[in-house]
Formats: structure tokens, C-alpha cells, sequence
């Protein structure tokens, strides 16, 4: 049903995976050069009193990406849920076990795909939406995020 994005998500994926391990090399070894023109000039009063603990009402309390996420996965299910149930009523062979053409078939994988794609990008702006809200809210009560 969903072979025509299979291809691009393992691409994607194995690409992703090549771009980060070469990125994870390459930290290392500009933090090991930053270290070593430090290590000539470096004195432990130097970092004496930089560093300190903020306030516990000033820390972050956390970021949006579990909103966005659960969103975007409710939106998914809730688009997998559509598309059966428009399949099944205006598909006569979707439950019945009939066969069917190839056409319809395509018909079928084309109604999953858009309703899920169309709910999952409504749970993602509905994610937005309440982001805006709590971080209006929050700004308003003086805390910070």
C-alpha cells in the first residue's frame, strides 16, 4: 500500500545516518584542537565563578517536542481511520474480500495516503496552535519556558 515511499525513507534514513557519524568525527576533532591551543594558555583561575546553577524558576521546563509528536501521531491514526472508512463505503470489494482491479487498488492506496498526510499536517498545525497558546499564557504569568 505504501511502497512508493519506501524507497526514499531507507535513502533518507541511510543518509542521515552517513551526514551524522561523519559530523560526530569531525566535533571531535575540533574539540580536540580547540584543547590543545587552550592547554598552552589555560590557568585554573580562569574559570573561577563562571560557572553557576540558575534559579529552578528560570530553567526551561521542557520544549514542545512530545506536543508536536503525539499530535502528529494522532493525526496519522485518525488519517489511517478515515481512509478505511471512506474505502470501506465506497469500495464494495474493500471488506467483502473481493478482487479487485488494479485500479481500485490504487484508488484505495491513494485515499490512505492523502487522509494521512492530511491529518497528520492538522495535528502538527493543532500542535502549533496550542505551542502559541501555552507560550502566550505562560509570558502572560511571567514564567519562562
Amino acid at each position: 500500500m505504501f511502497e512508493f515511499i519506501t524507497i526514499p525513507l531507507v535513502v533518507g534514513i541511510v543518509t542521515l545516518g552517513i551526514y551524522k557519524l561523519f559530523e560526530l568525527f569531525v566535533r571531535k576533532a575540533e574539540r580536540l584542537r580547540i584543547i590543545e591551543k587552550m592547554g598552552e594558555k589555560f590557568d585554573a583561575s580562569m574559570i573561577e565563578n563562571k560557572f553557576s546553577f540558575p534559579m529552578l524558576s528560570s530553567v526551561k521546563i521542557g520544549s514542545f517536542g512530545a506536543l508536536k509528536a503525539g499530535c502528529l501521531i494522532m493525526g496519522i491514526g485518525l488519517g489511517l481511520l478515515i481512509g478505511y472508512l471512506i474505502c470501506a463505503n465506497s469500495m464494495a470489494y474493500y471488506t467483502s474480500g473481493g478482487d479487485a482491479s488494479w485500479n481500485l487498488r490504487e484508488l484505495a492506496g491513494i485515499v490512505y495516503s492523502a487522509c494521512t498526510l492530511l491529518f497528520g499536517g492538522l495535528g502538527l498545525i493543532i500542535a502549533f496552535v496550542i505551542e502559541i497558546q501555552l507560550t502566550k499564557e505562560k509570558d502572560k504569568k511571567g514564567v519562562n519556558l
